[in-house]
C-alpha cells in the first residue's frame, strides 16, 4: 500500500503596529470658559445675571398703525394706506363699474372691518362666525344705514351712490325672500357706498366705519342687537306719539 503524501501548509506572517503617537486631530482641545460678571455692589446674584422680561403686547400694539421701520411712507390720495390692502388707481369708478361690481368689492371690506372688530378679545370660531354674521346680514346692513341716514351723516354725492346702489339686480333670491327686497336694496346700496368710499376716499370710509361702530379696540357687543334695541324704541316712541290722546 502507499502511504499519502503528508498535506502542505502555508505559512503566512502577519505584522502589526500600533501608533503610541495620535495625531493632533484626535485630541479633543480643553474649552475656554469665560468668567461670569461680577454683581455690583448691593445686588444679588439673580437680579444681575437675569435680564428683565419684556411685558407682553397689548391689543393696541398689536394693531398699532405705525410706520416705524419703512424706508418710505406709502401714501394714496394724501391719505396713509393703513391695514387694508392699497385699493387700484380709479379716478371716476361709476364710469368704469356697475352698482354690482362695487358692492362686490364693498361686501368683502365690510365683512373685513366686522372681523377685525370682533376679534378682540379671543373667542371660539363660532362666536366669531355668530357675532360677524349678525353683523353682515342685510337686515342689519339695513339698520346701520338708517343709522346714517338718522345722523345726517352722509354727503349728497354719498346719497346718490346710494340711490345708484339700490336698482342691482341679483340672483340672490333665498336671501330677497327673507328679508324683503326693500331691506335687500338698502343693504346692497350700503356695500356700493363702501366699495365706492375705498376705491376714491379711503379717509372718509374710515369715518364712516367708525361712525357706524366699527373699531379695532376691545368690543363685545354686537353692534346690530344695539340698532334693533333702539330702532324698535324709536319706533315704538313715534307710534305712541301718532295715536291720538284719550279724553
Amino acid at each position: 500500500m502507499t502511504t499519502p503524501a503528508p498535506a502542505r501548509h502555508h505559512r503566512f506572517r502577519v505584522r502589526a503596529a500600533w501608533d503610541m503617537n495620535p495625531g493632533a486631530a484626535t485630541i479633543a482641545a480643553p474649552k475656554t470658559s469665560k468668567p461670569k460678571p461680577k454683581p455690583a455692589l448691593g445686588q444679588s446674584p439673580a437680579t444681575a445675571t437675569t435680564p428683565a422680561r419684556a411685558p407682553p403686547p397689548t391689543h393696541a400694539d398689536l394693531f398699532a398703525r405705525s410706520s416705524e421701520g419703512q424706508a418710505k411712507k406709502s401714501t394714496h390720495m394724501g391719505f396713509e394706506k393703513w391695514w387694508l390692502p392699497p385699493a387700484p388707481v380709479v379716478k371716476k369708478p361709476r364710469s368704469l363699474y356697475n352698482a354690482a361690481s362695487l358692492a362686490y368689492l364693498g361686501d368683502c371690506i365690510y365683512e373685513l372691518y366686522a372681523r377685525r372688530h370682533f376679534f378682540f378679545p379671543p373667542l371660539s370660531i363660532n362666536e366669531y362666525n355668530k357675532r360677524v354674521m349678525d353683523v353682515v346680514k342685510c337686515e342689519a346692513q339695513d339698520l346701520l344705514l338708517n343709522k346714517l341716514l338718522g345722523e345726517d351723516f352722509l354727503t349728497e354725492e354719498e346719497r346718490d351712490i346710494l340711490r345708484w346702489g339700490r336698482n342691482i339686480v341679483s340672483s340672490k333670491t333665498r336671501t330677497r325672500k327673507r328679508a324683503g327686497i326693500a331691506v335687500y336694496n338698502r343693504a346692497s346700496s350700503l356695500e356700493t357706498l363702501v366699495g365706492y368710499l375705498y376705491l376714491t376716499n379711503f379717509k372718509r370710509l374710515e369715518q364712516m366705519m367708525f361712525q357706524l361702530g366699527f373699531t379695532s379696540g376691545a368690543s363685545s357687543q354686537n353692534i346690530a342687537d344695539e340698532l334693533r334695541a333702539s330702532f324698535k324704541e324709536t319706533t315704538s316712541a313715534s307710534v305712541q306719539s301718532q295715536k291720538p290722546a284719550k279724553r
